[in-house]
């Protein structure tokens, strides 16, 4: 009777202790524990690094590469660059990589497992305020945009994270069988690892592109290398810490930092299975030779929009068209290049709303700000060129923005809009002119009539546009006609309808090329990160008095 007190007492003090670690756990998990870096202490006077993984060690190189900062101009990160008599290790480290991968169907199964926990907890990390927020001022930092887009770009990963988690790794690499001709024998599909593979990723989406092109990799049992434009791959870096610690083994990924052409003989000397490149059509095409078609392309493009005939909605298309031209400052692959305008919208207050939506974006809250590979003086060239072709208007922008301290290195443009006619883009002397992408805060408008609906599907069809587009419609007769006469990979159509949305919930990447990659879904990682591999079982027994037959 008098043990009873004791044991409450005891047990008390075990829950308040194990409350407490359980505490400490959470905090642990829930830290910015694994950065190294204070966002808002980077700077010329504290400048961050940004170093090397290879064989799961952190490694600096024999020289740094100075980045200026987007906004100011003052050097503020040095990045460990990896020279072409370095690059031996992390030959080394991917050429270890067995061609059946780290783990597949039939090898080292607890890997799915341990993967869809990574996946969990890197989730709940992102989930947190103050890791979310550690992020999205990182990004910010190195790829400026607005605060909401560079938020937006988390949430999407964490979501991604989310989605993959548990047993969703393994669903991944489900097989099918198919009954043989007799007894015994069956044929089973099985989604295979390429084994060592690498991933090359732009500037603009410096979180979201790597981490879910990096996760869908090793879902599938592939060991990657990876290099993100050095310019803002410290997000990148720390990310990779950020998985460490959620259980990711290091020696799964290598991470390098150079420039392309001391990658472009990584490559070639290590000759990974397969190689994702995420960036312009023109690197992307002279890899495609290089690496011998060895190559998945979600390559950059001219993306266009449609205004059907049914006008409603003004206010909000035009939101949505300013949004797709000029949020990032332009820079997303799928950023609306140009827009063409149904007659019908001509008596509507469309433009001048576009033009009111542009005026409000300001460098303070980087709504708009500098474009990181086009310079002030070549976008503002562009324009002049343009507005030499007869019947052009400058329709707003058209200036360098003001009161800035951008470096000359990269761009500082106002948001921007040049109407074309619609015949003079026809023209050959003229087409290559227009539909020159220009990754920056432009776009170019015209003005079509219905009948020349098909003009237009055969501009859209010369440009190398396939990467997304925009039908802006309710009307299902011109929605068939467009959707059925045009080739892009995702396409939006309706009256909300969009070229920049790529949330986690469908498929994003190209159409029309044998090459083109998907990002984000489950359809998306087995197309890129796995082949098929079929196996058919044959194990008898043979008929009874089965003889040897004549030769055949």
């Amino acid at each position: 009777m008098h043990r009873l007190p004791f044991a409450i007492g005891v047990t008390a003090r075990a829950q308040r202790a194990g409350s407490g670690l359980f505490l400490n756990a959470l905090r642990t998990l829930h830290s910015t524990s694994f950065a190294t870096v204070t966002v808002e202490a980077i700077s010329s006077s504290h400048p961050a690094e940004v170093k090397n993984l290879v064989q799961g060690e952190w490694k600096v190189s024999s020289g740094w590469n100075w980045l200026l900062d987007p906004l100011n101009g003052s050097p503020f990160i040095k990045v460990a660059d990896v020279q072409e008599a370095e690059i031996e290790p992390f030959v080394h480290s991917l050429c270890r990589c067995p061609k059946y991968g780290l783990h597949n169907p039939f090898r080292a199964q607890d890997r799915y497992l341990l993967y869809g926990d990574v996946s969990a907890k890197a989730a709940q990390m992102l989930a947190q305020p103050q890791v979310s927020e550690f992020f999205a001022r990182l990004i910010q930092r190195v790829s400026p945009k607005s605060y909401n887009q560079a938020l937006g770009e988390v949430n999407v990963t964490q979501k991604f994270l989310e989605n993959f988690s548990g047993d969703q790794v393994r669903f991944l690499a489900r097989s099918f069988a198919v009954p043989g001709n007799h007894l015994g024998q069956q044929s089973h599909g099985y989604r295979w690892p390429y084994g060592p593979v690498a991933i090359i990723t732009p500037f603009n989406f410096p979180l979201e592109i790597p981490v879910l092109q990096l996760m869908g990799a090793l879902y599938m049992g592939n060991k990657p290398i990876i290099k993100v434009d050095s310019k803002v791959s410290i997000v990148m870096e720390q990310m990779l810490r950020l998985l460490h610690d959620c259980g990711l083994p290091r020696e799964d990924v290598d991470f390098i930092n150079s420039d392309g052409k001391t990658m472009n003989k990584l490559l070639r000397e290590a000759k990974p299975q397969m190689t994702l490149f995420t960036g312009s059509s023109r690197v992307a095409e002279s890899l495609a030779v290089d690496l011998k078609g060895r190559i998945k392309l979600e390559d950059a493009g001219y993306d266009w929009k449609i205004l059907g005939p049914d006008v409603q909605e003004v206010d909000y298309v035009a939101w949505v068209c300013d949004q797709d031209a000029y949020a990032c400052s332009g820079q997303k692959c799928s950023a609306q290049s140009i827009l063409f305008i149904h007659e019908n919208w001509a008596s509507s207050e469309l433009l001048s709303k576009m033009q009111l939506l542009a005026g409000r974006r300001k460098l303070q809250d980087l709504t708009i700000g500098p474009v990181l590979t086009v310079t002030t003086e070549s976008m503002l060239e562009h324009i002049q060129k343009l507005l030499k072709i007869p019947g052009s208007e400058l329709l707003f922008g058209g200036e360098e923005l003001e009161n800035h301290s951008i470096p000359k290195i990269y761009g500082a443009l106002k948001p921007t809009a040049v109407f074309v006619p619609l015949a003079e883009i026809l023209k050959p002397d003229n087409f290559e002119l227009v539909t020159k992408e220009i990754f920056g805060p432009f776009q170019i408008i015209t003005y079509y009539k219905h009948d020349q609906l098909t003009e237009v599907l055969n501009v859209c069809e010369r440009m190398h546009a396939h990467l997304t587009a925009a039908v802006v419609s309710n009307d299902p007769l011109f929605l068939q006609e467009v959707l059925g006469k045009s080739v892009n990979g995702t396409t939006y159509a309706g009256i909300r309808a969009r070229t920049t949305g790529a949330p986690q919930n469908h498929w994003f990447g190209p159409a029309g090329d044998p090459r083109g990659a998907g990002i984000g879904t489950p359809e998306a990682i087995k197309l890129v990160w796995s082949c098929h591999r079929e196996i058919i079982h044959d194990i008898g027994p043979l008929p009874q008095n089965w003889e040897v037959p004549p030769p055949s």
